[in-house]
């Protein structure tokens, strides 16, 4: 990959200048592995590729769901190890999002059992300083410091978070706990989008704990180097086995697992009614085949048809769309082992059907799951900004020195 004037070298990866393109970034990744905060250091032949593997498959897949990263392209072996990336000023602050007991979480609150499930997922903040052990940090102290301010330190813990569900789904498809993750944020420098939070830096074997089957015992991250009294060949060639593991298993993670929505149309007159369904459902990147049928006039058809798609299609969830009366619904429940869901032209919820379709395939499919995870994340801030305009409007002029309110 062409590159220019190298901008900075850290413990395990380089970032140069992209000629031409001065909001663009080139980050290769190095073949060093190091823990206790440098004190140890080795190096594992073909780390800096495997890690580039891991990060770009990683970022490919917030991307499909809809989160921002400073991720663009490359980190496949035909990229020499590097990955193009959008220009950010780094917030020198690590984001820890925690879903199971462990590490120095129970070191610090001997209270909480190891390997215990936490629920709601807890976050924490770590400054990173080499010198101080990237001592925990308050948010207080974060924004006093002016690291960040109280909205961005918001935005990045609900996108910490989503990110820990999203590749949790993924890892507990492939029978594997994920148990923490370390996320790290950036603000775009320059060209569109500036001043912009995103997911930035890496996330690769080094950024979590992965136990296979929930056993700890059979991890497969960087906590195995970590927890070496000393250091062997033998031990350095096992950890390059797990690490290339770990990079194989997260090239299936970006991989959309397609399934479809059959619409069914109860009649002519509502036609364009399924084809607001499917504009709906489209939103989460569902495909959809929609067809017009008669309960009454062609019943063999409709029977017909729904042995067709079920023969067709290996997940489906079909949307009888139709009047209140409708017999439709329940032929079609009665028919097929697929689910069925209901849209009453009197009675028309949009939205409400397109979560109800997406969260039914997301169960297989972690990138509709991290789609769905974005949208009522959407939602909740929608909600929480109409109701501070709402408080805004209510407050009104200040109120004169001595007055009260009656």
């Amino acid at each position: 990959m062409n590159k220019g004037h190298e901008i900075t070298r850290g413990k395990t990866k380089v970032l140069h200048e992209y000629p031409g393109q001065p909001d663009v970034l080139v980050v290769s990744q190095l073949d060093a592995i190091s823990a206790r905060d440098g004190e140890r250091r080795d190096t594992l032949e073909g780390k800096g590729r495997i890690a580039a593997k891991t990060t770009a498959r990683v970022f490919r897949l917030l991307n499909l769901c809809g989160l921002p990263t400073h991720y663009l392209s490359g980190g496949e072996d035909d990229d020499d190890n590097e990955m193009l990336v959008r220009r950010a000023q780094m917030i020198p602050i690590e984001v820890v999002v925690r879903g199971v007991a462990a590490g120095s979480l129970v070191k610090r609150k001997p209270g909480i059992a190891r390997g215990a499930l936490l629920v709601p997922r807890l976050i924490e903040f770590f400054l990173k300083d080499d010198a101080n052990h990237d001592p925990l940090i308050e948010a207080d102290d974060i924004v006093g410091r002016d690291l960040a301010t109280p909205q961005e330190l918001g935005t990045m813990s609900e996108l910490a978070r989503m990110t820990y569900e999203i590749l949790a789904h993924a890892w507990r498809r492939r029978d594997t706990l994920l148990v923490d993750l370390k996320v790290e944020f950036g603000r775009i420098a320059s060209g569109e989008g500036k001043g912009s939070l995103v997911i930035a830096d890496v996330i690769d074997n080094d950024s979590w704990r992965i136990w296979p089957q929930g056993r700890e015992d059979l991890m497969l991250d960087k906590q195995l180097y970590r927890n070496l009294e000393t250091v062997t060949p033998a031990d350095l060639a096992l950890l390059r086995d797990n690490y290339e593991r770990v990079a194989d298993t997260v090239g299936t993670f970006p991989q959309m697992r397609p399934g479809m929505i059959a619409i069914i149309i109860d009649g002519a007159p509502f036609a364009e009614l399924g084809n607001s369904v499917a504009r709906a459902v489209g939103q989460f990147g569902l495909a959809s085949v929609r067809h017009i049928v008669s309960v009454e006039r062609t019943p063999g058809y409709v029977l017909q048809l729904i042995a067709q798609l079920d023969a067709t299609f290996a997940k489906m969830v079909i949307i009888a769309v139709g009047a209140t009366n409708s017999a439709l619904p329940g032929m079609l429940d009665n028919v097929s082992a697929n689910p069925v869901l209901r849209v009453d032209a009197a009675a028309v919820d949009l939205d409400g059907i397109a979560f109800s379709c997406a969260k039914a395939l997301g169960l297989e499919d972690t990138i509709v799951y991290g789609r769905v995870m974005l949208m009522q994340a959407n939602v909740r801030s929608a909600v929480m900004q109409a109701d501070a305009q709402l408080q805004a409007q209510q407050q009104g002029p200040p109120l004169a020195p001595g007055s009260s309110i009656a």
